[in-house]
């Protein structure tokens, strides 16, 4: 009864998830029935196993949420945002359409701007783009999907995203864990990615398939069914977008272009980030005296434990105050653009801990000890089987960050000793989660998809088959050959 109670709570979670309930809600809820099935103590696993879990991901994560949803709040409302998507627009022209959107939303997230302000300006730049191109609108989502929820987010090395940085605690890892296998599995998304919507764009083109207007309006800022449905998928509530302040004049239309920075004044502040997290990873903070961190004040912590995160950390301040120094002067009211990014920090970080306190809750159950050792003892090896649960946990939850977090809570130290065990390098069981995580999570279910269709104005019937083409084929294509060459090759 105890397993059946586990699929019942899981089901649960995913119907009424997708159905726009809150995860704050639904998450302990699913618990509770879980360890009920199980003749658990109902209050003891909510107050005690369900909160641990989730304030301990509150307490080790927020700092990246809030910085990064701050970051993006700013470069969306100083323009730099839009100036990078026009510019990326006028360099490639409209007959590139597909390609200037992967482009401008991989540059966007690559450099720490949230999934959902890339979704907002993406989103109305596609419609242009595909009117002038006469290519219809189903294509878009899939290629906002390529540029900003892909490569960018699980293989990149130095990636700033909330699952490139979740590893880092357990394995004692940097962003730029395995940046050799980190670029491969990146060059296999991508180029799988194209070579797909290529082949869409020149079979509707061949059946004479041109724009339309989109079959249902595009979903508002406003919409609680999309903040709810995006809580657990980005680090940034969508609500928060239409608060702060834009330049003035600026409202985000073609006609407004003179208003907005220049390209490259706006880029600037995304490749501080990932040149300053390079720099405090792999030079400043190993030869920093961080040896206080060792002492019962501070937990008695391994420099390894911290010194990823901090590293992501001093590269979105370093960014925050390249942005500053850039385009101050076109923040019109910057006490109110920071208190929207940090309140847009807040349901995200929340909902996703949510998450990690039912895997908690799971994970202290008899039934999942059966579930454990499958997992653990799988012939194919340690690799294999890190993939494998990543990939499950993601798929279940609809969330990329929290199926990592369960998986990596649960299984994350046992795999740590093997790796130690057969000398493994811990950089490539960080590389293989992420990218794990990173491949079924993109489910109907997933919050990520139905925001973005619901941004798009698209429906599931229309574009998520290029969806699943995109970001879950194309995912496992290069998560099987990172298997294989970390299995002959190692990290490297």
């Amino acid at each position: 009864m105890s397993f059946v109670g586990i699929l019942v709570g899981l089901g649960v979670l995913v119907w009424l998830s997708y159905r726009g309930w809150s995860v704050l809600l639904l998450a302990p809820v699913a618990a509770l029935i879980a360890a009920a099935f199980s003749g658990e103590p109902l209050l003891a696993h909510w107050t005690v196993t369900f909160m641990r879990a989730a304030a301990g991901f509150v307490a080790q994560y927020f700092p990246l949420f809030l910085l990064g949803a701050i970051f993006g709040k700013l470069m969306d409302d100083s323009g730099a945002v839009l100036s990078i998507a026009h510019g990326m627009t006028r360099w490639l022209g409209p007959q590139r359409a597909l390609l200037a959107i992967v482009l401008a939303g991989a540059l966007l997230t690559y450099g720490g701007v949230s999934l959902f302000v890339a979704f907002f300006v993406l989103a109305p730049m596609g419609h242009a783009l595909f009117r002038t191109a006469n290519l219809p609108p189903r294509l878009m989502p899939a290629a906002i999907a390529l540029g900003t929820s892909t490569f960018t987010m699980s293989a990149l090395p130095g990636s700033p995203s909330i699952q490139n940085a979740i590893p880092m605690p357990f394995f004692g890892t940097t962003a730029f864990a395995a940046p050799g296998l980190g670029v491969i599995a990146a060059a296999v998304m991508a180029g799988f990615g194209l070579w797909w919507l290529s082949h869409s764009e020149a079979r509707a083109r061949r059946s004479s398939e041109g724009y339309a207007p989109p079959s249902r309006a595009p979903a508002s800022t406003q919409d609680p069914l999309l903040r709810e449905r995006g809580s657990t998928a980005t680090h940034f509530d969508p609500v928060e977008i239409a608060h702060g302040a834009r330049p003035v004049g600026d409202a985000g239309e073609a006609g407004d272009m003179h208003q907005q920075p220049g390209t490259l004044s706006s880029l600037i502040p995304l490749v501080v980030v990932i040149a300053v997290n390079l720099m405090a990873g792999l030079w400043f903070l190993p030869r920093a005296n961080l040896s206080y961190l060792e002492t019962v004040r501070f937990g008695g912590l391994r420099v390894e434990q911290v010194a990823g995160i901090w590293a992501v950390l001093l590269g979105l301040t370093s960014g925050l105050v390249a942005l500053l120094l850039l385009h101050r002067s076109r923040l019109a009211d910057l006490r109110s653009s920071v208190d929207a990014g940090a309140n847009a920090a807040v349901l995200p970080v929340m909902s996703v801990a949510s998450l990690v306190g039912f895997g908690a809750v799971v994970a202290d159950l008899p039934a999942f000890a059966i579930v454990r050792d499958w997992v653990m003892n799988i012939d194919a090896g340690p690799l294999v089987s890190l993939a494998l649960s990543t990939n499950l946990l993601a798929a279940l939850t609809g969330s990329a960050s929290g199926g990592l977090t369960i998986a990596l809570e649960t299984l994350g130290p046992a795999y740590m000793a093997i790796a130690q065990q057969i000398h493994l390098d811990p950089s490539l069981l960080h590389r293989l989660a992420v990218i794990g995580a990173g491949t079924l999570d993109s489910l109907p279910h997933n919050g990520a998809v139905v925001s973005l269709l619901a941004v798009c104005g698209c429906t599931h019937r229309e574009s998520y088959r290029d969806i699943v083409m995109v970001s879950i084929v194309g995912a496992l294509l290069a998560l099987s050959i990172v298997l294989v060459l970390g299995t002959w090759f190692g990290s490297f």
